[in-house]
């Protein structure tokens, strides 16, 4: 092997050059690499643009999305979410159907193609009040109420949905499947520690590390194109996120079906419990965008949430992204409202001068499209007719 640097720890070095030679990081490496001195991040970050590269694709993706708050009442209480209500609170809601149907038409009349669902957790399993509401609707759980909120979208309109259901049954996901293109859950991070007393997530059953794993692993099992990641800065060690890293990469090195990781910060928001806790740094961010590169490897899209981040694009682009996520231009981040979604031409214009296409895609990866098995027939048929011979959304002009 060729020395990078005189500088490098030797076995800093070893794994870097392993990297580059296209083999698998080990977790004592992650480790190892994770802990190193901020100075670093330069070589890293060149690293971690080096492998994504090694693709010979320069594409850096994103999706145009309308955002669908179904509900935003929820069975978990986590101490950082500034998303959730409770069902006597003014702003808590439950969408009517005509309510979905009339912003998803917005959402295609503006061109998007993802129908971005959001909402909370299993509320009818806490809120007799909101188990109410619901079964006026004519639905004895929030899921049933999903699906065919998905199904209407689907037919009614141009768009794809994508949904964030959190924890469901893998019967619910196969029915889900069958009008959504891909389903989400952050995973948000392996540590058991957090959902203790004192913990962000000690009110919140839902965020077990298991249960959240067995979610991602029963997507797997239904070839279901997935979303999923990790929320840095809720009191994780460097550890844990490496853990929860490879915690993912186990599930995906047996089902081939991740098609992103988000790397999401945690943003400090008014009248949580948590909203005046530190925020991590961008140096904290860049490293664990560089360990996720270094641990998934080339194939693997990394993302960052742009609007959360806005002021450090390009550096994300410079430590090996691929994708921008989903952006609207229509809706807010209804799980960030303080942070304003980017204008899609400004991060056109922050790829291409540096050096890449910037490439609207669908809310299922072009893999996944030429992949046997990850698409229903009805998504099929659809997808089909909006995707280019590359797998992103073909241009009109």
């Amino acid at each position: 092997m060729n020395s990078l640097s005189k500088d490098i720890a030797p076995e800093i070095e070893e794994s870097i050059l392993r990297c580059l030679e296209g083999k698998t990081i080990s977790r004592k490496e992650a480790n190892c690499i994770i802990e190193a001195d901020n100075s670093y991040l330069p070589m890293l970050m060149a690293v971690s643009s080096v492998i994504r590269d090694s693709t010979n694709k320069k594409n850096l993706s994103y999706s145009k999305n309308v955002f669908i708050p179904l509900t935003n009442i929820c069975s978990n209480m986590c101490k950082y979410c500034g998303f959730r209500r409770d069902p006597i609170e003014a702003d808590a809601k439950l969408m009517a159907p005509s309510q979905v149907i009339d912003l998803a038409q917005k959402g295609d009349a503006s061109g998007c193609y993802e129908a971005l669902f959001c909402l909370g957790e299993k509320p009818e399993q806490k809120y007799k009040d909101y188990s109410k509401r619901l079964r006026k609707l004519g639905y004895e759980n929030t899921i049933e109420y999903l699906c065919d909120m998905c199904e209407a979208v689907f037919k009614k309109t141009n768009l794809l949905p994508h949904s964030n259901p959190g924890l469901i049954e893998k019967n619910e996901m196969k029915t889900l499947r069958e009008f959504n293109a891909s389903l989400g859950l952050m995973f948000e991070s392996v540590s058991n520690r957090l959902c203790e007393k004192g913990g962000p997530h000690e009110l919140s059953p839902g965020k077990a590390p298991k249960l959240r794993l067995n979610v991602i692993e029963h997507a797997g099992q239904l070839k279901i194109p997935f979303t999923t990641g990790l929320l840095i800065g809720i009191g994780e060690s460097d550890k844990e996120i490496i853990d929860s890293l490879f915690a993912i990469k186990k599930l995906h090195d047996k089902y081939d079906h991740i098609q992103e990781i988000i790397v999401q910060n945690f943003r400090a928001k008014p009248n949580t419990e948590m909203g005046k806790n530190k925020e991590p740094t961008i140096e904290q961010l860049l490293k664990i965008v560089i360990m996720a590169r270094l641990i998934f490897g080339k194939d693997m899209s990394i993302q960052v949430p742009p609007n959360l981040n806005t002021n450090y694009c390009e550096l994300f682009i410079l430590a090996g992204i691929g994708d921008w996520g989903g952006i609207s231009p229509i809706t807010t981040d209804f799980i960030n409202p303080d942070f304003p979604w980017p204008k899609i031409e400004d991060l056109e214009k922050i790829t291409e001068n540096n050096g890449f296409d910037f490439k609207e895609r669908l809310p299922i990866y072009p893999k996944y499209i030429e992949k046997s098995g990850f698409m229903s027939k009805s998504i099929k048929d659809k997808v089909f007719s909006l995707a280019d011979n590359e797998g992103y959304v073909r241009r009109s002009d």
